[in-house]
């Protein structure tokens, strides 16, 4: 066949953002097709503009590539005017490295970033002329497998999956593409898929949907500082979202927020060192041509070193002009002194997320964020020359009230107030503008929250609405999310194989790119859910028993389930769980993490809770 990017040209003027299908940026990484065992194909189920922003995809780029025998290529979903051109001239989907089709490959993995994807993997297999349900592909078809923090539950896929990656992939994917590779040498190209299966099944970390009954332990990276970096990543030749370099300083997060699944599966907290961080960055610089950097993490500030780390960066470069950003902040006056170092290049806004505007509410989720403290940080960084700040808040949050919603407009507008007072005491005009971001609160497996239902529509607008008429200062601008999509999210998040026809039906309605609002199809989605007769609703709000099997019981992240009873229970009493990390031992489990005390990990949490857990309460132990 064709070389397919050949095929695509005489159609580029007709699209937006063309180099989008041309792939050949700045360190591509091509290899001969003939001289590897194995070739993966590396599938984003967004557009290349969001994947390219993705530290992931870098990182196994350069894990895979390494390797003498394997090789990976990129794919993505192509927007609507391309995938419109594709089918009408019989393209297929493609890999950007050498113009092949999909289907040439011996793998494709996706990675599942969010819910609201799921409906690109499959459009995505259309695209490709590959059969959706892993039961309809043959041996000759590739093997279709996924990763990401949502395998957290991945039931919702699993019958389009051959295998999936649980876990950290950096060293697994590499694996777990030897394997099909030496099974196909022993059997001089051919596959016997099922025999293949079993041998997956043998590596730690690999799913494989079809096998029922073993626990799953995830992969885990033991040491950061020796983990796999690409210091010659792909460098776009068109903006993308997050159009920088990129070190990632930590791994995991301890400070145990109890809706975060972030912060529960990529336990336990690691760390890289200041001299592989700054070594890191020198060649980033050197590489790319970037000139902005960001420090990644689930919570960067929180690094041993962060102070030395940051001095160390600015001091190089800063006479460069190339700025450095520090995603996440804490509500501290040490987050001030930091970004004030860091912005002395190019000066941004300041986000913070309390998450809740009241305290009962911070105590219920173990956010650790007092009142007192968000408003002494803004006062500072006000003082220090910011007169920008965004605030994160979610509502629909368990045990939530009418009261603590409106405590999110009353917060907002103690910032307000806190910030301009600084600004007039300081003789400067203007007043201090804030927005006030507010999403939807989605119960999310492997949580403290993972047993409660996400609130009704009806509640989620009211609360939307409620907001809306008391944020009336024009110095505050609320944005809020949309609580269809939030329904969405929460019905795949925690659902199970039943939902696997349901995608596939709202596939066939045309349903995908559900994260872009233009898009989404709500009239379709119903439809899907009416004739396969589920209530929508029904699914997003329904309680799980303590007691009962989930659907991703199977599935071992090293967190205990007794220990997310116990933080559920005292999510219950608003009592505050402080971080491992500087007050002692929560009993998680992960830090003793092996295939053989996951039950002990489970029923030490349930010792933990006592008898605490009988009328719904939870006393301090």
């Amino acid at each position: 066949m064709k070389d397919c990017i050949e095929r695509v040209k005489p159609y580029l003027q007709q699209v937006v953002k063309p180099q989008r299908y041309l792939g050949g940026e700045l360190n591509e990484i091509k290899k001969d097709w003939d001289s590897v065992q194995c070739r993966f194909l590396f599938g984003f189920p967004d557009v290349y503009d969001v994947g390219m922003s993705h530290l992931g995809l870098q990182i196994l780029y350069e894990a895979v590539n390494r390797r003498p025998g394997l090789l990976m290529e990129r794919t993505f979903s192509p927007w609507l005017d391309m995938e419109a051109i594709m089918i009408s001239q019989g393209i297929p989907l493609y890999a950007l490295e050498s113009g092949r089709p999909a289907g040439d490959f011996d793998c494709i993995g996706f990675t599942l970033q969010h819910e609201m994807s799921y409906t690109n993997v499959l459009q995505m297999l259309k695209l490709a002329g590959i059969p959706y349900w892993a039961k309809d592909r043959s041996d000759r078809d590739p093997l279709i497998i996924a990763g990401g923090p949502c395998v957290a539950n991945v039931e919702p896929l699993a019958p389009f999956l051959d295998a999936v990656v649980v876990g950290e992939g950096e060293e697994l994917l590499p694996e777990l593409l030897e394997v099909i590779g030496r099974h196909k040498a022993e059997r001089r190209g051919a596959v016997d898929k099922p025999r293949l299966l079993e041998e997956l099944a043998a590596l730690e970390g690999i799913y494989i949907p079809t096998l029922k009954g073993p626990v799953i332990k995830k992969a885990r990276l033991k040491d950061l500082d020796e983990a796999i970096f690409s210091l010659t990543p792909l460098v776009p030749y068109i903006e993308v979202v997050h159009d920088r370099m990129m070190v990632e300083v930590l791994r995991g997060c301890t400070r145990g927020c109890r809706f975060c699944q972030a912060g529960m599966i990529y336990r336990p907290v690691r760390e890289r060192s200041k001299e592989t961080l700054l070594a890191q960055a020198r060649a980033l610089r050197d590489n790319t041509g970037h000139n902005e950097i960001a420090l990644t993490s689930l919570s960067s500030s929180d690094h041993t070193c962060i102070k030395e780390i940051v001095e160390g960066l600015t001091a190089e470069f800063n006479k460069e002009m190339i700025s450095i950003s520090l995603p996440s902040l804490r509500a501290n006056h040490f987050s001030v002194s930091l970004a004030e170092e860091i912005q002395k290049v190019r000066r941004t806004g300041f986000t913070f997320a309390p998450e809740a505007g009241s305290q009962r509410m911070r105590d219920v989720i173990n956010k650790g964020v007092t009142e007192e403290a968000l408003l002494a940080t803004v006062t500072k960084a006000v003082s220090a020359g910011w007169q920008q700040i965004k605030l994160y808040f979610m509502i629909g949050l368990p045990g939530e009230t009418m009261e603590d919603v409106e405590a999110i407009a009353g917060l907002c507008e103690k910032v307000v107030y806190a910030g301009t007072k600084v600004m007039k005491e300081q003789g400067r005009k203007g007043s201090l503008r804030v927005t006030c971001a507010v999403s939807n609160f989605v119960p999310k497996a492997q949580t403290p929250f993972q047993w409660v239902g996400q609130a009704s529509q009806e509640e989620l607008k009211a609360r939307q609405r409620r907001l809306k008429e008391l944020i009336k200062d024009r110095r505050i601008t609320y944005n809020y999310h949309d609580a269809f999509t939030s329904m969405l999210e929460a019905i795949f998040a925690r659902g199970g194989r039943e939902l696997a026809p349901v995608l596939a039906a709202a596939v066939e309605k045309g349903c995908h790119f559900d994260s872009w609002t233009e898009e989404l199809r709500r009239d379709s989605w119903r439809q899907a859910f009416e004739e396969l007769g589920m209530d929508m609703e029904a699914l997003a709000t329904r309680n799980f028993d303590l007691n009962s099997p989930l659907p991703w019981d199977h599935l071992n992240y090293g967190v205990s389930k007794g220990f997310l009873m116990y933080e559920y229970n005292r999510a219950q009493g608003e009592m505050i769980s402080g971080d491992c990390r500087y007050q002692g031992c929560n009993g998680c489990g992960v830090c003793s993490f092996t295939v053989g005390d996951a039950e002990e990990n489970s029923a030490r949490g349930r010792r933990k809770i006592g008898e605490n857990i009988l009328y719904g309460e939870a006393v301090d132990q």
